[in-house]
């Protein structure tokens, strides 16, 4: 009792009691942030080399669009439509012309008639190719390399490699996702690295109004952001507890760091979301006026902002183009629905001087046969399809490879996913050699054993 220091508070007890505790929520967030700044998986990280693109905008066509209608020229094929191939079927002319493109001369499509105004742009890869023929296995090779076991995203590599450059968003988003939550996973890297579904799945409507952001619970009703702070600071503290006593948990430490994110969405995504403020001439752009563009032309439009605000990587799905049957009517649908809403977005882009930098990809997951199904549809055809990528260090206005003279398969300058996987990643500033990760005693990538950088279609 004789202690002059006896009754004198500690500074934590000060900043807990004074102001109602206010002083100690201050120096909590202070810490906090502190913290995450130094261990912040998440943050930007320096790539292998300087590379051309900063983010990637993936248009995932879901369902194999037929690429000797769209983007793979035959000539031969719409000359010798009727007549027999391979002894079961009949040939099958595209019911669409191609016309020449831009300065550069790209035969396009006539269903693509506002992203042909981009050809000049467009670097059109017609030998692709991949390994099997179902819809599942080529989905998830696409999106990870490999069908055969469970491996992590393309997207989730990137954010791996590279971070993000806004704390406050998730590094990788995938809108109305694809079938199959495998193809935006993390696998075996940490859970913070997968990618976050905005929207319900492709076959569903996105959004009815801008204000409708589809993110579930992204504010608590219930509590103060200051009251939300002190829970997840007890949550956190809790979960380290946990996390010392079982050493390395990446579950523990994905939970973590999500709920931290979380936190952290709540003013922001609504933000990025919603389409308000954008100004009529650039919803018209997209076609937001437009019954048959306005589901896609909104994807696209909120893909621009994301971009925008530092968003890593960003998939939109569109689907569904497995057309076995009906081929006229679901492609002109399908084009109808995309073509302005893609194009606004290449325009929109390079007006914001954004399109250097970001690599935007139209892919699905294999193309069709030249031959017919049910008379007026195509089959699945893996040895030979198309895609095309544009800005973010392509050289834009040539077309890489070739089919057959029908389209049934890859015969000159053949591209295997490995091979796109390992150039994306090069445009990114990522070896794909050295983008590793060690799990079960070995060291894996993307690309496995395989991949060469296709360096011909570099700017």
């Amino acid at each position: 009792m004789n202690d002059s220091n006896a009754f004198l508070p500690s500074r934590r007890l000060a900043l807990q009691t004074a102001s109602s505790g206010f002083g100690y929520m201050a120096f909590s967030a202070l810490t906090t942030m502190a913290a995450q700044k130094e261990n912040n998986p998440l943050a930007p990280k320096a790539p292998h080399f300087e590379g051309k693109a900063k983010r990637v905008i993936f248009l995932c066509m879901q369902g194999g669009p037929s690429h000797v209608d769209t983007f793979d020229y035959k000539p031969a094929l719409s000359k010798n439509s009727g007549a027999d191939a391979r002894g079961f079927a009949k040939l099958l002319g595209s019911p669409w012309e191609f016309k020449q493109q831009g300065q550069s001369g790209i035969p396009i499509s006539e269903l693509f008639p506002e992203v042909g105004k981009h050809a000049d742009d467009l670097c059109v890869i017609n030998s692709m190719h991949t390994d099997l023929p179902n819809h599942p296995q080529a989905q998830t090779q696409l999106h990870t390399g490999n069908f055969q076991f469970v491996r992590p995203s393309l997207g989730a590599w990137t954010l791996y490699g590279l971070g993000t450059e806004n704390e406050s968003l998730p590094g990788f988003i995938t809108l109305a996702p694809p079938n199959g939550a495998q193809n935006y996973g993390s696998a075996f890297l940490p859970a913070i690295y997968q990618g976050t579904p905005i929207g319900k799945q492709a076959r569903n409507r996105f959004a009815a109004a801008a204000d409708q952001a589809p993110v579930k619970n992204i504010r608590n009703s219930k509590l103060s952001p200051e009251l939300q702070r002190i829970q997840l600071d007890y949550i956190k503290s809790l979960n380290i507890e946990k996390l010392k006593r079982d050493q390395h948990n990446p579950e523990v430490e994905g939970l973590i760091e999500s709920f931290e994110l979380a936190y952290r969405m709540q003013d922001e995504v609504p933000e990025v979301l919603d389409l308000n403020d954008e100004p009529e001439n650039i919803k018209e752009l997209y076609g937001l006026n437009n019954r048959t563009t306005e589901k896609f032309g909104r994807q696209c439009l909120v893909a621009r902002r994301m971009a925008e605000a530092g968003v890593r990587f960003i998939e939109v799905t569109h689907g569904n183009w497995d057309h076995h049957r009906n081929l006229k009517a679901s492609m002109e649908n399908n084009c109808g629905e995309i073509d302005q809403p893609i194009s606004a977005l290449l325009t929109d882009l390079k007006n914001r001087d954004l399109l250097k930098d970001t690599l935007v990809i139209w892919a699905g997951e294999f193309g069709r046969t030249p031959h017919g199904q049910s008379s007026n549809g195509r089959d699945h055809n893996n040895k030979g399809f198309s895609l095309w990528m544009a800005g973010g260090g392509i050289k834009g206005g040539q077309r890489y490879g070739s089919t057959d003279e029908y389209g049934y398969q890859a015969v000159e300058n053949k591209v295997h996913i490995h091979d796109w996987h390992a150039t994306i990643l090069h445009l990114m500033g990522l070896n794909h050699k050295k983008l590793t990760y060690r799990y079960a005693g070995r060291d894996f990538r993307l690309t496995d054993v395989h991949g060469n950088v296709l360096n011909d279609i570099m700017s």
